[in-house]
């Protein structure tokens, strides 16, 4: 039986392109789940004027077994959600690891992760959003904005020392940490 999905305009014009592209995103979830009762999305563009135009802020709301998950995340200053194309894709693979871990936790697999190590911060990108630490033995491990608890990301420089928690999974960009926090 084919997903439930509701999506809304806010902001912005109905749009059957990306109408047809958050469907197909939605689609793609079930192939994690077979517990999904439904999907609402909300796509919403940015009412204040920036100076390189708008924003779209997308939120993913799943009805599952035992709950719901809701991806929210507010762009902010990030120009890449200037195409919604961009904003969807990200709230969609925010809501796959959301239900990803979900179903871990339904199904009795508990996430674990080993002790935490500390690391040394070796290039920062944070025009772009991530850095790189590098562990005690120089393997370089990519660190992304999401993985810095608060505001603590602005605050990174080349030379910090963090302890951080390498995720089980390795991601596009190899090992990748799940958690870093200034030492």
């Amino acid at each position: 039986m084919p997903l439930d999905v509701q999506v809304s305009f806010r902001h912005l014009q109905t749009s059957e392109s990306l109408d047809a592209l958050i469907r197909s995103r939605a689609a793609e979830l079930e192939q994690f789940s077979d517990r999904i009762l439904g999907c609402r999305v909300m796509i919403e563009a940015s009412t204040k004027r920036h100076r390189h135009g708008n924003t779209y802020h997308v939120r993913v709301e799943l009805s599952v077994a035992g709950g719901t998950i809701v991806a929210d995340h507010d762009p902010g200053l990030d120009h890449s959600h200037e195409d919604p194309q961009v904003a969807i894709r990200d709230a969609f693979d925010a809501a796959r690891r959301r239900l990803q871990d979900h179903m871990r936790r339904l199904d009795g697999q508990i996430k674990t992760h080993d002790a935490s190590s500390i690391g040394r911060i070796v290039r920062v990108f944070a025009e772009r959003d991530y850095c790189f630490l590098a562990t005690e033995d120089e393997m370089e491990v990519y660190v992304h904005r999401n993985a810095v608890p608060g505001k603590a990301f602005g605050k990174l420089k080349v030379g910090d020392r963090v302890r951080y928690v390498i995720d089980p999974e390795e991601g596009d960009n190899g090992p990748q940490a799940s958690t870093v926090v200034l030492v």
